[in-house]
């Protein structure tokens, strides 16, 4: 199995998680195609694209995503003690 060090983590996240998302939402854009025998060529065509365009997206947006979450929470008593 690939190993790649923890702290190219967001990396590896921003790959897997851009290609799930647009995975599903080419395969939603294809929808129409089914009916022909092109749905495989359209969904994949548009899926490398999307997937092209997110992930540097997903990359920078990540740490902005994850700080505006870190100010609009915040941390109950049980998060408190799991800490100590």
């Amino acid at each position: 199995m690939l190993r790649i060090p923890r702290r190219y983590g967001h990396f590896v996240f921003a790959v897997i998680q851009s290609g799930m998302t647009t995975a599903i939402a080419a395969a939603i854009a294809s929808a129409p195609f089914l009916s022909d025998s092109t749905f495989m060529a359209h969904w994949i065509g548009s899926w490398l694209i999307a997937w092209a365009a997110m992930t540097p997206i997903v990359l920078l947006a990540a740490p902005v995503i994850r700080r505006l979450v870190h100010a609009l929470t915040t941390a109950s008593e049980l998060d408190e003690r799991a800490r100590t």
